[in-house]
């Protein structure tokens, strides 16, 4: 018989038997075995000759760099982070001369601001892209009420800033970090037909169905105003031959490796774990990621939390039952704080209420995956927070 709590259904959200992904992750498999893509990928991991990569990886950047000197060898997209300050590290080692790109966030913390400089003192040439505040602010509540997520103008302008720099400054080479699917090098490890297509681009853009163009006339948004939050055309990306890589690929990736590289090398922690999160050294740089990793959770049944707890597991540094403990804890917390900014500040600037964030939430909650009442109604505790109706397989 149904457990009453959860909607008089029987539904129960199935999870990797090694991590704990559940299956609610968009674009993610779990095989015959209950073994989630992911985990797989770290399996064939073992089998990769990361010095046959980092071979790739030199001929690669030899192939790309400025003859004689006179530009850049290649843009970096960096955000002061941890994965930022390894790869910028990475490059100057390989004896790269980079130029370093930043698509500001929507709400840059103090933090955040402190490792950009410190980025900067690695000895690199920079540049900073603020797209216009007033406008970015009307995207932020549009895109928050009509795809549920306020980072929309930040994932973005992280694909698109960096590109139109390329072209701006006619450098091909764009390095990017970790490739989320983990699946290949990217366009520059093609032999042929390794020009970066405003398709290819569009892939990775994260724009959950909203396209730059469906915001022009919306509270008075004008085409003009969007310049940045657009990709440049196709015949600049060929004439320039814009190409990418994640470095991801030829190197062994590892966040947490890349955090202590990283603040060996002067990058500012959060003096606790993040919010939402279980750690101190990622995700430092927005005050709006907090709202954003709710709205994952609320869709997906997982969050920031969920995440770091899975990377840790497939590296074997904490059991798969510490994971679901950690996750119980901390995910999906309701979003009161972030780095230090309450959520009524960020409502604020974009003239919502409390009471009108929480009714967005509501309607993009998934139901099925959270407890709720005889009535269908979300049960919630005096934080706001919810439950999920089941946190591991047993």
């Amino acid at each position: 018989m149904a457990e009453r709590g959860r909607g008089g259904q029987d539904y129960r959200i199935r999870y990797c038997t090694r991590c704990v992904m559940p299956e609610t992750k968009p674009d993610l498999h779990l095989d015959e075995g209950g073994v989630c893509s992911a985990c797989r990928y770290i399996e064939r991991r073992t089998a990769i000759d990361w010095d046959q990569r980092a071979a790739e990886l030199k001929a690669i950047l030899d192939r790309y760099r400025s003859k004689g000197g006179s530009n850049y060898d290649c843009i970096i997209p960096v955000s002061g982070g941890k994965d930022s300050h390894y790869q910028v590290l990475r490059m100057l080692e390989l004896g790269v001369t980079p130029l370093c790109v930043t698509a500001t966030t929507c709400k840059l913390s103090e933090i955040g601001r402190k490792n950009i400089e410190n980025l900067k003192k690695q000895g690199v040439d920079y540049v900073e892209m603020t797209t216009n505040p007033v406008v970015r602010r009307k995207i932020n509540r549009l895109a928050l009420e009509q795809v549920g997520d306020i980072s929309w103008p930040e994932h973005a302008g992280i694909f698109t800033i960096p590109v139109r720099m390329a072209v701006q400054f006619n450098v091909p080479l764009i390095i990017w970090g970790e490739n989320s699917q983990n699946e290949y090098g990217g366009p520059a490890a093609a032999a042929e037909n390794n020009v970066l297509t405003r398709r290819w681009l569009e892939e990775f853009g994260g724009l959950l169905g909203l396209r730059v163009s469906d915001l022009i006339g919306q509270d008075g948004i004008r085409e003009q105003d969007l310049i940045q939050f657009t990709y440049p055309d196709d015949e600049g990306l060929a004439r320039t031959g814009v190409t990418g890589l994640f470095l991801g690929y030829y190197l062994p990736w590892d966040g947490y490796r890349n955090a202590l590289v990283a603040q060996a090398h002067g990058l500012t922690t959060y003096p606790k774990p993040v919010e939402g999160s279980l750690v101190n050294y990622e995700n430092l740089d927005n005050c709006h990621t907090g709202i954003h990793d709710y709205f994952k959770f609320l869709k997906y049944g997982f969050g920031r939390a969920t995440d770091l707890a899975c990377l840790h597991v497939r590296r074997g540094r904490i059991s798969r039952q510490e994971a679901v403990d950690m996750v119980r804890l901390h995910d999906g917390k309701f979003p009161w704080e972030y780095l230090g900014c309450s959520l009524e500040e960020i409502l604020d600037e974009m003239d919502l209420t409390v009471d009108q964030f929480v009714a967005i939430c509501d309607r993009f909650t998934n139901k099925k995956l959270f407890v709720v009442d005889a009535r269908g109604h979300l049960v919630k505790d005096r934080h706001g927070n919810l439950t999920k109706v089941n946190y591991d397989n047993l």
